[in-house]
């Protein structure tokens, strides 16, 4: 092995390859397993391979540990990960649980844990990394931390503050949504809700724009009014809407009393409209210009950090006003074109009106046919009056077209 001393937490998103070097996947976990009369002994880790789908690599697997790496020897069982009873996930379970010091100076909390190879070339949980409770009020006041061994503390399994949902949390903390949302999705439901419920809001509304239906429902349903509101406004608007639909009508009422006038009004327009068609699936933020805005008008605003990618793809311009529902809806400017002309440039010169507009009730079926015949990644929704009322985006079309259990079905190989 490259290191006979790892701590888990530094494992969390570190590759995994091959003994070519080829990359199959990444870590997730670490699994241990109780024994009596001695520390844990490691049984393998939980790694994430194509398609989402995770399966169970047993360490003897393993050939090296390297900083930011994981060396297998290329035998991966592709069946699903079942955990077994008497295994624990370090990084799900055990990061944030409470322990007492067993020379009686009090409590902390794990917020890490090294592995080490003994003689016998098993791993084993050697050293902890705890934190002591604060002892200042201070908000910028931290306990004492230190390492101690495994045989110098007690886990404090039945205490209802076992598992702080704090330092998990830390672990996700450079995660992407989609990833993050992934490893929710991998914890027991009440740890789900937990450690969603700690996470501030923006972080949240990025990951349940992520989450299947059902989890976004549950951990809704845990957040009182205000802070559901927060969250949903957010959110994406459609993403928000489709959320707000499966909610009992007068929750969905109080969250929507509470919202920002502006982007209640938006989702409420939104819930209008069935889910499978250009009304449910659109957005109602694209970025919108006047005929007379500049190359570099355009370009400043497609650079915000807050525009999806796939609404930075194009700028759509109308007549003012200039939020939805707009003025009249004039054509599409197409990212790519603001590229090949200089920043003065007037975007009503240089307008695409080759793209035809759907209406609010177009159907998903048709709204993809013409996303891929014309290899778009938006498309204009306009009502009657030809208004532009929003935008359907290709991801959100490609959300409805995948199978319900996307994020977890097996994809039958690496």
């Amino acid at each position: 092995m490259s290191a006979t001393r790892v701590f888990v937490a530094r494992l969390a998103g570190c590759g995994v390859f091959d003994p070519v070097g080829d990359r199959v996947g990444k870590v997730i976990d670490v699994l241990v397993a109780y024994r009596s009369g001695g520390a844990p002994r490691t049984t393998g880790m939980l790694i994430e391979i194509t398609g989402r789908r995770r399966v169970f690599v047993p360490i003897s697997r393993v050939t090296a540990i390297a900083p930011g790496q994981v060396i297998t020897n290329g035998l991966i069982d592709l069946r699903r990960f079942t955990q077994r009873g008497q295994e624990v996930r370090v990084i799900a379970e055990m990061l944030g649980r409470k322990v007492t010091l067993k020379d009686g100076s009090g409590s902390a909390t794990i917020e890490d844990l090294a592995i080490e190879q003994n003689e016998r070339k098993d791993w084993v949980v050697n050293d902890l990394f705890v934190r002591r409770p604060k002892t200042s009020s201070s908000p910028f006041s931290k306990g004492q931390t230190l390492f101690v061994e495994w045989n110098q503390v007690n886990e404090d399994k039945d205490s209802a503050e076992s598992q702080s949902a704090e330092q998990l949390i830390a672990t996700y903390s450079d995660m992407l949504p989609a990833d993050l949302a992934s490893a929710l999705l991998d914890l027991p439901e009440e740890r789900m809700i937990e450690v969603a419920e700690e996470l501030d809001d923006e972080r949240l509304a990025d990951v349940l724009e992520e989450l299947p239906e059902e989890e976004q429902i549950e951990i809704v349903q845990d957040l009182d009014d205000e802070r559901a509101a927060e969250v949903l406004d957010l959110m994406q608007p459609d993403d928000a809407a489709d959320l707000m639909q499966h909610l009992p009508e007068g929750r969905a009422e109080a969250i929507l009393e509470l919202m920002d006038e502006d982007e209640a009004e938006d989702l409420r327009r939104l819930m209008q409209f069935d889910v499978l068609t250009a009304g449910g699936l659109m957005t109602t933020e694209p970025v919108i210009c006047s005929a007379e805005a500049t190359v570099a008008e355009a370009m400043a605003l497609i650079r915000r950090k807050e525009v999806a990618p796939a609404l930075a793809a194009a700028v759509f311009v109308t007549l003012p006003p200039h939020e939805t529902p707009t003025g009249r809806y004039l054509g599409i400017v197409h990212f790519q074109r603001l590229l090949r002309y200089p920043p003065h440039e007037r975007l009503g010169t240089i307008l695409d009106t080759d793209v035809e507009p759907v209406g609010p009730d177009t159907h998903i079926s048709k709204i993809h046919r013409t996303l891929a015949n014309y290899n778009l990644v938006a498309l204009p929704v306009v009502d009657r009056e030809n208004h532009l009322i929003g935008v359907v985006t290709v991801d959100d079309v490609l959300d409805h077209l995948l199978p319900d259990d996307w994020r977890t079905e097996d994809e039958g190989g690496i």
